[in-house]
């Protein structure tokens, strides 16, 4: 079952999070506290939205999906932009990514965005093919660029 997240939900999407991160080879980097996600997802202003998948048999919270709007210049509409996907891995191969997946595609055909986008690492061939059996292609035209921390900083004359 897919359902919206709620502030109840913010401590499971947290360790989620911190096993994604974990899986990633980057735990170091996930640094976002539960007030932090909470505020996002549902504070005055908020800047980011979560489904969460939830099993059926003990109704425990066993995935999320974690996302934002973005906009198109080109086809002049809004997009998704999944940040995060993940499955805990005991419950990997039920269906839950793959629902997850298609009640985001759900609200961009409905809301008429034009494109569900996200990023995979490179090494994580699981997931690529997973997400090729959905039939998302790779954009490998396009390199993505990040500032952080001190060149974050530099460039914003901090």
């Amino acid at each position: 079952m897919i359902r919206t997240a709620t502030a109840e939900d913010v401590p499971a999407i947290h360790t989620m999070v911190r096993e994604l991160a974990e899986y990633e080879k980057a735990l170091d980097e996930a640094k976002a506290s539960e007030q932090q996600l909470r505020e996002a997802l549902f504070g005055e202003r908020p800047a980011a939205y979560a489904h969460v998948a939830v099993s059926d048999d003990d109704r425990e919270v066993v995935g999320f999906a974690l996302w934002f709007l973005n906009f198109s210049t080109w086809r002049g509409v809004h997009g998704v932009y999944l940040e995060d996907l993940y499955v805990r891995p005991g419950r990997r191969g039920g269906g839950y990514g793959k629902a997850l997946l298609r009640e985001l595609a759900r609200i961009c055909v409905e809301r008429g965005y034009g494109r569900l986008e996200w990023s995979v690492l490179n090494w994580n061939a699981p997931s690529i093919a997973f997400y090729e059996s959905l039939g998302a292609r790779p954009q490998d035209e396009w390199t993505v660029y990040r500032l952080t921390d001190g060149a974050l900083a530099d460039l914003g004359g901090v």
